[in-house]
């Protein structure tokens, strides 16, 4: 009877200690999983549907889902063989000569893409106010140039990508487009500057209700605009 209790109580405490030495390494993954760069999927602000008949559901969901879904699948593929260690994904684009076009790629994809849901929402559109608004007159005479630019940036850029409105080093505004998934806070950028609106101008952001007619879409998007959230953008 006390060999038996000896050899229980063993087991017990080899159970135990073996309890201990995996909640240890649980602690131990999960602090190195805080400490390193890794990115998710955001959800979006509202509805796939919520922005029709503007941007359809089915082109807002293959959009979000999937494409979003492989560039921060990608990105985070690539960041393995980075060595620097990046708490946000501005910094990696602020650097991103340094790193391979994996990273440009996919980095920029994510962070462009989770600006734009944001810069959108339903019952948008209207004009902007208070001091974007009185930026946009200083610089550009008034809102309605201004849309004209940044209409004519976003028609005429060729093939896939981006076109933006910025707050530049010396707090102006500055309209411009780059290529792919490229964006102004990229040291590679031909213009560098805080993007205050972003519109995507991939065929994949509007093909499956617009076809062709890229300036169909571009117009259709100053109805769903979130103003606000482009007034938070050049305050920050």
């Amino acid at each position: 009877m006390h060999n038996n209790s000896r050899r229980n109580f063993i087991k017990q405490s080899a159970i135990a200690g073996a309890g201990l030495v995996f909640a240890a390494r649980g602690i131990s993954n999960a602090s190195l999983a805080d400490s390193s760069t890794t990115f998710s999927l955001p959800a979006l602000p509202y509805k796939y549907e919520e922005l029709e008949p503007h941007i359809d559901a089915l082109t807002m969901q293959i959009h979000h889902s999937k494409h979003h879904q492989a560039y921060v699948d990608n990105l985070n593929k690539a960041l393995k063989d980075v060595t620097t260690t990046y708490k946000t994904i501005e910094e990696i684009l602020k650097n991103i000569s340094k790193h391979t076009a994996a990273v440009r790629n996919n980095g920029g994809g994510h962070y462009n893409h989770t600006l734009f849901w944001k810069l959108m929402k339903p019952n948008g559109g209207g004009t902007p106010t208070g001091s974007l608004s009185d930026a946009i007159n200083t610089t550009f005479g008034d809102f309605e140039k201004m849309k004209q630019l940044f209409n004519d940036a976003a028609k005429s850029r060729f093939g896939s990508g981006w076109a933006w409105l910025i707050k530049n080093a010396e707090g102006k505004l500055e309209i411009t487009s780059t290529p792919n998934q490229d964006n102004p806070l990229m040291d590679v950028a031909e213009k560098n500057g805080k993007p205050i609106l972003a519109l995507d101008v991939w065929e994949h952001a509007y093909y499956l209700k617009y076809q062709h007619k890229r300036a169909d879409y571009v117009a259709a998007w100053w109805n769903v605009l979130n103003w606000d959230e482009a007034a938070k953008n050049f305050a920050a």
